[in-house]
């Protein structure tokens, strides 16, 4: 039977962990034997008795997790000497930041793997349980609040007691996309008094139904909304414009946080240097967008910046913080898009490139980059032909890979 490998998080601060043992019963129904690395999922509060008790096998060592893998979940791409160790041909599904992590890429390619981003299936209906991006910003969206919270040392709701009236913590969050709205919504449960704004007029609606104020601006905002739901990159003189309306919402804030971000782009900066300066000392800026350049201009990767007394919190992978449910979310969507390619009656695993989900989330196969946005990005010639698919195990047929297993 094919075999599915889950390897230790290499990634600097990672703690989550692509399968979780709840997950392993339906990966097990498809016919796959899954081989556990010891220490998985330790971070996740999930240790290899559990997984030993839902019949995954525990190994030692990437030679013996990775040698004899088909498919292989991760998280975070795959180290350098993680690809090393993969056989030819594997399958990798993962979080594998393609724009900007080229060196993985070509790695990938030259193994000679079929490797699919997560981050690339796209927000159509039938792909929502498979929408990595979205389960792991609802978290990152709930965890941002609470450093801010914790950053700002003070209490977020009214208080009314007998030593007089604690005021309510003012929160503005800046994008109303899947992780500004659960922002909202966790600082609204804390009592907070929040402001949201969004370039895209139709947040509003969901915005107000969480119990924040929209920031509204006369500015065009009709062409804001990009493809896939998410916001699209905006001109430099409306972002400009759109900075000084802002001025005057952020210095009045105690906490501001920022979620704007643009796949396959820097992120837009939506608070700058002076804009900081004009807040209260005390404030906290949650700047969730600091991994891709920042929304706040003085941000920096995964380090606290205070100036002026402002307390400016450049965190990368706030999903990490909360590893237990994010793993368990996270697993539930790699299983899903697995699952989409199984062929329950012919039991095979098919690489369907008709299929949009399959198309838009590959991004490796047959020794080459294959994907038309990637390789845009990374200026690479045009697409290449579509290459024979790549079979994780004995080939069924041209178009197929076989994987035994129950009728789906």
């Amino acid at each position: 039977m094919p075999v599915l490998a889950v390897t230790k998080e290499r990634r600097a601060g990672e703690t989550r962990v692509a399968v979780t043992p709840d997950a392993l019963k339906k990966l097990k129904a498809m016919g796959l034997d899954v081989v556990v690395e010891s220490g998985a999922g330790d971070g996740a509060s999930a240790p290899d008795a559990a997984y030993e008790a839902e019949g995954a096998k525990i190994v030692s060592g990437l030679a013996e997790t990775l040698g004899g893998a088909d498919l292989v979940f991760k998280v975070r791409g795959p180290t350098v000497d993680e690809v090393a160790a993969l056989k030819p041909g594997a399958v990798v599904i993962g979080l594998l930041n393609p724009y900007q992590d080229r060196e993985l890429l070509d790695a990938l390619a030259a193994k000679g793997a079929t490797a699919f981003a997560m981050e690339f299936v796209p927000r159509i209906t039938r792909a929502q349980v498979m929408d990595t991006l979205s389960s792991q910003a609802n978290l990152a969206g709930y965890r941002a609040v609470i450093d801010g919270a914790a950053d700002y040392g003070r209490a977020l709701p009214m208080m009314m007691t007998a030593a007089g009236t604690v005021p309510a913590t003012k929160v503005f969050v800046m994008g109303a996309g899947v992780a500004g709205l659960q922002a909202i919504a966790t600082a609204r449960r804390l009592g907070a008094v929040v402001q949201a704004f969004d370039v895209r007029p139709e947040t509003k609606e969901q915005v107000e139904s969480l119990g924040a104020k929209f920031v509204e601006v006369p500015l065009d905002t009709s062409e804001a909304k990009g493809t896939g739901g998410y916001a699209k990159e905006q001109s430099e003189d409306f972002l400009r414009r759109q900075r000084e309306l802002m001025a005057k919402v952020v210095a009045a804030s105690d906490v501001v946080i920022t979620t704007a971000q643009v796949p396959g782009r820097k992120a837009p900066v939506l608070v700058t240097a002076d804009m900081v300066r004009g807040m209260a000392p005390g404030s906290v800026i949650v700047d969730m967008a600091a991994g891709q350049g920042g929304n706040v201009e003085l941000s920096q990767p995964d380090q606290d910046v205070v100036v002026n007394g402002v307390t400016i919190d450049g965190p990368t992978n706030l999903p990490s913080t909360v590893p237990v449910h994010a793993s368990m979310t996270y697993a539930k969507n790699l299983t899903a898009f697995l699952m989409n390619m199984y062929n329950g009656k012919e039991r095979v695993l098919k690489i369907d490139p008709d299929d949009e989900i399959v198309r838009e989330s590959l991004v490796a196969r047959g020794g080459e980059v294959t994907n038309a946005r990637v390789r845009q990005a990374l200026g690479l010639a045009d697409p290449v032909q579509e290459p024979p698919p790549t079979a994780p195990a004995a080939a069924a047929e041209p178009a197929a890979a076989a994987v035994p297993g129950k009728e789906a």
